[in-house]
Formats: C-alpha cells, sequence, structure tokens
C-alpha cells in the first residue's frame, strides 16, 4: 500500500480553502486505497517543522493540496525536489512563472494566446492616479482566489488612492489591466487533455473570493453554452496555456470572453478541489470521478 502525505492549509490568504481542499483529498485517497497522512502547514510554524514531518512520514508521494503563496509558487516545489519526493500537480518553474501574472502574460502572449492590455506597478505608484482609462481591473502580481482584486469602473468617481485604500504594502507589485466585458469561462486541462469547459455566472457582483467559496453566490454551466467551433477554441488555448507554462498533472485556465475573443486572465497550477471547485466539476462532467481525478494525480507525481 502507498502511503500519501497531503499538504494542506498553508500561510496564505487561501488557507481555509486549501484545508477544504486537503480534507476531500485525503478521504477521496483513503478510499482509494492509500495510506494517508495530512500535514497541516500552519501560519507562525517554522519550516523546519513541515520538513521534519516529511522526513518522519518518508511518503511514497506528496499530495499537494495547498493553494497561493508558498503552496503554489514554486517553492513548496522547490522543497519537495530537494527532499527527492514525487509531488502532485506542477513543478518549480511552471509554478513559479503561473503565480507570477505579469510573466505568465509575457509568456501567453509569446505563445500567441490573446491578453488584455495591461502595465504592472507598485502601490504606491497607483496611488498617484489612474495608470489608463477606467474601467480597469487591479490585481495582486502574485496572489490566487481573486483576492485583492478590484474593477475600477467609470461609475466611481472615488481616487484610486481611496479604492485602495485597504492594501497596505507600498512596494508590493500589482498588474492593472483593461476590463473586458463579457462572460467568465473557464478550462480544466488534466495531462494535456482538456477536459471541458465552465462558464461562471455569479448572482451578484464579480467571481471574487466569497462568490468562489460560498454555496449558491455563483451559477456554474458546465458544459459553457458555447458554439462548438468557440467551445473547441477555448480547450485549445486552454491546452496551449498549459503547455507554454510547463504543467503537469490538473491546471485550470480562465478566460474573458467579449463574444467574439477569448483572452486569457490566468493559469491555476493548484485548482481548488473543494465541494464547490471547478475543476473536479469539469472532470466529472468528462467522466472522471473525484477519487478517480485524486488517484490520476498521485499515480502521476513526481519531482524535479
Amino acid at each position: 500500500m502507498k502511503h500519501i502525505v497531503v499538504l494542506k492549509g498553508g500561510w496564505s490568504a487561501e488557507r481555509e480553502v486549501s484545508l477544504n481542499s486537503g480534507a476531500a483529498c485525503a478521504k477521496a485517497l483513503v478510499e482509494a486505497g492509500y495510506q494517508v497522512t495530512e500535514i497541516d502547514m500552519k501560519p507562525g510554524e517554522p519550516i523546519s517543522v513541515v520538513i521534519d514531518a516529511l522526513a518522519k512520514a518518508k511518503p511514497d508521494a506528496v499530495f499537494n493540496a495547498l493553494h497561493g503563496n508558498f503552496g503554489e509558487d514554486g517553492r513548496v516545489q522547490g522543497l519537495l525536489d530537494l527532499m527527492k519526493i514525487p509531488y502532485t500537480h506542477s513543478g518549480l518553474l511552471a509554478s513559479a512563472v503561473a503565480m507570477d501574472k505579469p510573466m505568465a502574460k509575457k509568456i501567453f502572449e509569446g505563445a500567441g494566446i490573446r491578453c488584455a492590455k495591461g502595465v504592472t506597478l507598485t502601490l504606491a505608484e497607483l496611488r498617484k492616479g489612474d495608470p489608463m482609462q477606467r474601467p480597469f481591473v487591479v490585481k495582486p502580481a502574485a496572489e490566487g482566489s481573486s483576492v485583492g482584486v478590484y474593477i475600477v469602473t467609470q461609475e466611481d468617481n472615488r481616487p484610486l488612492s481611496v479604492i485602495l485604500e485597504k492594501e497596505k504594502e507600498l512596494l508590493r507589485q500589482y498588474l492593472v489591466e483593461e476590463y473586458i466585458a463579457g462572460r467568465e469561462i473557464t478550462v480544466a486541462v488534466l495531462n494535456d487533455r482538456p477536459l471541458g469547459v465552465t462558464e461562471i455566472r455569479p448572482k451578484s457582483g464579480f467571481y471574487d473570493y466569497e462568490n468562489k467559496y460560498t454555496d449558491g453566490k455563483t451559477e456554474h454551466l458546465c458544459p459553457a453554452p458555447l458554439p462548438k467551433s468557440q467551445y473547441d477554441e477555448v480547450m485549445q488555448l486552454a491546452l496551449k496555456a498549459h503547455k507554454a507554462l510547463g504543467c503537469r498533472g490538473l491546471s485550470r485556465a480562465d478566460f474573458r470572453f467579449d463574444g467574439k475573443d477569448f483572452y486569457i486572465l490566468e493559469v491555476n497550477t493548484q485548482p481548488g478541489m473543494t465541494a464547490l471547485s471547478l475543476s473536479p466539476e469539469i472532470a466529472a462532467y468528462a467522466g472522471i470521478s473525484f477519487k478517480m481525478l485524486v488517484k490520476e494525480l498521485i499515480e502521476r507525481a513526481t519531482y524535479g
């Protein structure tokens, strides 16, 4: 029987989501016949505690259920590479590049994938005034789950410094992009195979953290109601983005669709695995149960 460690929790703003993802994945792994040990990376705890726990457990592989900073930005991947422990999802480089939105944007543009026009600025620079004509979107250069995202509209006449008053780190990098009006589209890719397309329709506002993780706040249309030609097009764009970044295992690409063109927003190398998560839902539509999905990921775990 293979021994699997599920890494969950972590230190990012997505800790609660990761705890839920980790619990669901651990349960599925046990049901699939694996021996499972769960390790919660707790805020404020030195990394040596995690290293010692991994060394003591001596797992055959790690199911990485971490989200956000440290969990999916290449750092924990580098740690597992050094310890020579196979792990799920993308490796160090793909994880680091995908998490850095401005860098990922350059990769996408180089691969011929359409992106919204944008600029990268610090909070201090943003407080000086609008960097482009409204409406535009402001988001941290390296964060997930729509944490810290602002849609700045023409109707909102407040200065940008007031809109961003809750943000305090003056040197933090933000990506500012033109707002693309239209539909929210997402595609899951598993082992270089696009699984399907979902349209996301929040019942109010935009697809922010609350709408993502609160039951009943958002409608998921799977499969997305798109003509076959457009459905196939966005599937291939997601696969192209997955390959351009060098992803492996499971990824999820998010797009805006203006009715004519698809604009890529980002690729998630550690998609959520909760009851409300999109990737397991898309996998189920493709005939892959949650247990099958988790097993597929762990059986292809590798390092380096």
